[in-house]
């Protein structure tokens, strides 16, 4: 299990280090999950390809029309 130390800033911004984000692949724009367990936080990233070519079983383009749904829903419910 890899850990770091992160600092909290103004805001509740934080910075998550370079060699985590690198070993989950987490770049700009990468939608992650919070959510809080037994008073632990956890983030993970949202994988929505995954989600919707599980559940596609049509062309790349209705896969894709699937995923822009699936990602306005994820925004109206936290908007």
């Amino acid at each position: 299990m890899q850990r770091e130390v992160i600092k909290v800033h103004r805001k509740g911004i934080i910075v998550l280090p370079k060699s985590i984000r690198e070993a989950l692949s987490i770049e700009e724009g990468t939608l992650l999950e919070l959510r809080v367990e037994n008073g632990r936080i956890l983030l993970e990233p949202l994988d929505l390809w995954g989600k919707v070519w599980k559940c596609c079983s049509g062309s790349a383009e209705e896969a894709e029309k699937e995923l822009d749904k699936e990602e306005e829903k994820f925004w109206r419910k936290r908007g």
